[in-house]
């Protein structure tokens, strides 16, 4: 495998593990980057742009992300709280009236942020159509009547956190997530991220699709068998986690452009590996002159845990701060302090502020993992390897 790109000295590891990837992973197409400190170290891409072709990828190819979107998207209500524009404890109603029907009237924003409003599911799955109609869609979410009490417990949601974070975000500004993130955090950072995604930008995008699931003996790799009932879950059409992910129905298709140009900040989002990890580099410090996104307090609130323990919907221990997943045993990072996401099947950025790491891996090829990526999970061990000296 012919792996471009760069490495600066001493990061040699992330290198080899990248190429591991496509010998012993079955990985396709993919890209991984790393900022240490706010300064690139590690700007790497190999395979072909999409899943099932022979074009190369190349240095500004892009792909769906998936929930990977939703860490960046995430940062839209921190900056506006850091602001002073988004109060965390105030009543999501105080803004958007329409949500407080069918016994969300005491849904705080810090709750909808941290998977805790009790709405991961609808109780009739919108269309594609309907999807991606924000206005149809953040209705439809508005409407719904929690699953569990408000506040008493967590659950990920997976896909109506697309409409939750919409329908806040416009109401606050007037704007649209896409546009919003658009404005205030991708053009300033000059990132190759977008939430809706540019007829112009179309042709850059790989197409995504499902690959074997290799992992060679004695890799290291996480082992997470899955417990028999989350098996059962995912079967079952009626479980909650079953639901959760069957929002939209049928399953879009996510090479479609019309699913690609879609506003949907929990699942749609098309970036380059380098666009991610610059993203976290920027919610750190400086990077290439460009002004740090989060101030020290914001910071804090992005690697706070808000929620802990049994996900209702996942059925595993999961921990999300305000809109972040945090290091744990379902979702690896890099340490303690990490704070990022993952995307179902793949994709992943974080942000480390005690190693001052900023990490993003993007790929083509889709597994059935939803949080720990066993290709991301060697590249974050690779990474670690070299922060911390040991593997």
């Amino acid at each position: 495998m012919d792996v471009q790109g760069t490495v600066a000295a001493g990061w040699e590891p992330v290198r080899d593990a990248f190429l591991r990837n496509f010998e012993q992973r079955g990985e396709r197409g993919a890209a991984v980057a790393v900022h240490h400190d706010g300064v690139r170290v590690v700007d790497l891409w190999a395979g072909a742009r999409d899943v099932d072709g022979e074009t190369p990828w190349t240095e500004d190819t892009a792909q769906v992300v998936r929930s990977a979107t939703k860490g960046v998207a995430a940062a839209a209500p921190l900056l506006l709280h850091q602001r002073g524009l988004l109060d965390l404890e105030a009543p999501v109603a105080a803004y958007w009236p329409e949500f407080k029907a069918a016994g969300k009237d005491g849904v705080t924003v810090r709750q909808l942020l941290a998977h805790r409003a009790g709405v991961p599911v609808l109780d009739r799955p919108l269309t594609l159509a309907e999807a991606v109609d924000l206005e149809t869609a953040t209705r439809a979410i508005a409407a719904q009547a929690p699953v569990w009490e408000p506040g008493t417990a967590h659950g990920y949601h997976a896909h109506t956190f697309s409409w939750l974070l919409s329908g806040l975000v416009q109401r606050v500004t007037g704007r649209t997530i896409g546009r919003w993130v658009a404005e205030e955090i991708t053009d300033p950072l000059g990132l190759d991220l977008w939430i809706g995604l540019p007829d112009t930008e179309a042709h850059r995008v790989g197409r995504l699709g499902p690959v074997e699931e290799i992992e060679p003996p004695g890799s290291g790799a996480l082992k997470l068998r899955p417990k028999r009932s989350v098996t059962e879950a995912y079967r079952n059409p009626e479980s909650l986690t079953r639901r959760a992910f069957g929002v939209i129905d049928p399953t879009p298709d996510e090479n479609d452009p019309v699913y690609r140009a879609a506003e949907l900040p929990g699942s749609a989002g098309v970036a380059t590996a380098r666009a991610l990890s610059r993203f976290y580099a920027a919610t750190l410090g400086p990077v290439d002159g460009a002004e740090r996104l989060f101030t020290p307090d914001t910071l804090t609130l992005a690697r706070t845990e808000e929620s802990a323990g049994a996900d209702k919907v996942l059925l595993v221990g999961t921990r999300f701060g305000l809109g972040h997943m945090l290091h744990g045993p379902a979702s690896p990072l890099l340490g303690p302090s990490s704070y990022g996401h993952p995307g179902r099947g793949g994709s992943l950025g974080f942000a480390d502020p005690d190693a001052g790491i900023a990490f993003g891996y993007v790929t083509n090829g889709m597994r059935k993992t939803v949080t720990a990526d066993p290709r991301a999970q060697a590249l974050v061990r690779s990474v670690g390897s070299v922060v911390h000296g040991a593997v």
